[in-house]
């Protein structure tokens, strides 16, 4: 079996939380300090790591980024190598992705092209977000890539495609939590309170109205209550409420209405059911837009070669903080095809592990011919 199989394996039983990637920092130093050392040079920050790879005739940085945290999901495939973290799951693919950093590490450690690379293994992808604290950080403005790639497992995609597009990719996305206060009681005596089951569930149904009513039909955006908490027992009239869910659009625009709206709503309900609010946007990320120059010379490469399939994809509206490195540096993200039947963020999904090898191959093979120009 592959070495990176193994790799991957041994990860998936070690999910952890954002800034909580203790293990899975000393996992990926323990090999990383395996490799020839002449031309790595190794920082960390935080609980994620940076290498730079010296270059024979550097003229320019090439950077990777992947990222290593794991999701609060109990997972349920019955792989002989389950996480043995409770209620941790690499439910989104950072193993794989890696895995696959530490491949194309490792070629090129023994393999040194003309320009440098920096390959960063950033924490905290999937909450509260690393990529922007980590680009204002001293560490990585040291060695600032002069472009950068990544990828993201797409497991409606079968292993040996790859999938992009020039422009946007992934949408701007910001995290969503509200909290009402009213007045409880017994629920005898309902004229007495101040309901915030009622309140909430008012201000649930007045939120859909942001998307048809307030957000430009040639745009695209999602408002999202995924969890809604309130009360401790039947006969009592909660006192309390809180809502938890996602905005996401395609553009920063429509971001700024849609969180306009939302606090123009919540005024509308403190009014009309005496209560107070508190709002909190939590983490935003910004929009995943792939340069379309850097792009285009990425697809022209993969529909050259033979061993992948690649696919046009349209955008989406999955969050990736990896949009704040995009931002500042010219780059791109692809999908990586790894055929499974349960999709990302699922207890039971299982990737294709022939993707990893394939996905080696492919970056080694591109950053080689981008780094001998």
């Amino acid at each position: 079996m592959n070495r990176f199989v193994d790799i991957r394996r041994d990860l998936h039983q070690i999910p952890e939380l954002g800034f909580e990637e203790e293990k899975t920092q000393q996992y990926l130093l323990n090999y990383l300090h395996t490799l020839p050392q002449d031309r790595i040079e190794l920082k960390k920050w935080r609980t994620g790591i940076i290498v730079k790879m010296k270059g024979l005739k550097p003229s320019k940085t090439i950077g990777w980024r992947t990222d290593i945290d794991g999701l609060p999901i109990t997972e349920k495939t019955d792989l002989p190598f389950s996480s043995i973290h409770e209620g941790r799951m690499h439910a989104c693919g950072h193993d794989f992705h890696m895995s696959i950093a530490l491949g194309v590490v490792t070629h090129f450690a023994e393999n040194p092209i003309n320009d440098d690379l920096v390959f960063i293994f950033q924490p905290a992808e999937e909450g509260p977000g690393g990529a922007e604290p980590l680009m204002a950080s001293k560490e990585l403005k040291a060695w600032m890539p002069d472009e950068i790639y990544a990828l993201h497992i797409a497991p409606e995609h079968p292993a040996g495609t790859i999938a992009t597009k020039p422009g946007l990719l992934f949408a701007n996305t910001s995290e969503l939590f509200i909290d009402f206060k009213g007045k409880g009681g017994h629920a005898a005596y309902p004229h007495e309170t101040k309901d915030m089951v009622v309140a909430a569930s008012y201000f649930v149904t007045q939120l859909q109205s942001i998307v048809s009513r307030n957000v430009d039909p040639l745009d695209s955006a999602v408002v999202t209550i995924g969890k809604m908490t309130a009360g401790t027992v039947q006969n009592v009239i909660a006192e309390h409420a809180r809502l938890e869910g996602t905005i996401r659009t395609l553009s920063p625009e429509a971001m700024m209405k849609a969180k306009a709206r939302v606090q123009a709503l919540l005024k509308g309900i403190e009014a009309s059911f005496e209560c107070e609010s508190e709002i909190d946007n939590g983490s935003g990320y910004y929009q995943v837009f792939n340069d379309p120059a850097v792009t285009d010379r990425f697809i022209q490469f993969a529909k050259a070669q033979t061993d992948i399939q690649f696919v046009h994809s349209r955008e989406a509206m999955t969050g990736e903080d990896f949009g704040f490195m995009l931002k500042e540096i010219p780059g791109m993200m692809f999908w990586l095809g790894v055929g499974s039947e349960y999709g990302l963020h699922h207890a039971k999904l299982n990737p294709d592990e022939a993707a990893i090898e394939t996905a080696i191959s492919f970056i080694t093979r591109y950053f080689t011919a981008l780094g001998h120009k």
